[in-house]
């Protein structure tokens, strides 16, 4: 008779812990996302109603603030971020992941001390690299150019390539590709066809750190752009002016500035949950 009260207390517990559990994760949810809705509908009201105090929750909904904003010349700052980042993201797993690989399979005793030498790139504040990168770009005319901006992101983008990566790959025994070489494959067919497609978490994972860099900068482009390769991060400032803040102007850019990064990740979200379990979190 007593182990039935026992085991009715046991559920219950476990119910309860079960609805807390789903109460914190649905708090913390409501909490995270807030600021993204907040942001969204605001990028669909009118400036009056954005000011409005208290908020309000329903209205009618308009267009005008995205037709504004692509008339404008946030449209060219857009396609010139996401042609910098797509390109920065490219060249850095194009040229990180040999390289990484490399590292990984090196047989001299320093490789790791090597690898931890290239990520200091990534230590240093940006502040620190701006002036010498400012002088060295007006020396070479590279100053408000896409080239320039993809040239800096690179320098940082892949130091984080070859870290990550080389993680991965030091994940993947080795005795697979000694199997390849016994039944003949050579060490470029054994990288493409077995190591790499082994590594599709890490490739994406990497890739979208790098992607989200590039596209999430601020800073460099502030100080190496002008006009003409201004990225998007930095053009919603000129909806921040003297006569007052462009509200919807600016929720309508910031929810565009969003969209990418958004798409690139739901598409390899599948990937991505499996890298960032796996390689990326061993030391």
């Amino acid at each position: 008779m007593s182990s039935r009260p026992r085991g009715a207390r046991a559920i219950a517990r476990r119910r309860l812990g079960r609805v807390l559990i789903y109460g914190a994760s649905a708090a913390l949810l409501a909490v995270t996302l807030f600021p993204v809705l907040w942001l969204v509908q605001v990028s669909f009201k009118t400036d009056v109603e954005a000011m409005r105090v208290p908020p309000t929750v329903l209205f009618v909904p308009t267009l005008d603030n995205y037709a504004a904003v692509f008339q404008g010349k946030f449209a060219r700052s857009f396609v010139n971020s996401l042609v910098v980042s797509v390109s920065t993201t490219l060249t850095s797993m194009l040229l990180g992941v040999p390289a990484a690989y490399a590292l990984s399979r090196a047989s001299f005793g320093r490789s790791r001390g090597l690898a931890l030498w290239v990520l200091t790139t990534r230590m240093a504040p940006p502040i620190a690299f701006a002036i010498p990168f400012f002088l060295a770009y007006r020396w070479l005319g590279l100053i408000d150019t896409v080239l320039g901006l993809l040239v800096i992101y690179l320098t940082f983008n892949l130091s984080l390539v070859m870290w990550m990566m080389r993680t991965f790959f030091d994940g993947i025994p080795r005795s697979l590709e000694e199997a390849a070489a016994i039944d003949g494959a050579g060490p470029l067919q054994a990288f493409a066809r077995i190591t790499l497609p082994l590594s599709s978490p890490g490739l994406a994972t990497t890739a979208i750190f790098c992607f989200v860099f590039a596209w999430n900068d601020f800073f460099y482009a502030l100080v190496l752009t002008r006009s003409r390769a201004l990225t998007a991060p930095v053009a919603i400032v000129n909806f921040m002016n003297y006569e007052g803040w462009e509200w919807g102007r600016i929720g309508a850019a910031a929810t565009m500035i969003m969209l990418p990064v958004v798409v690139f990740a739901l598409a390899v979200r599948r990937y991505l949950i499996r890298g960032l379990t796996a390689g990326a979190l061993k030391g």
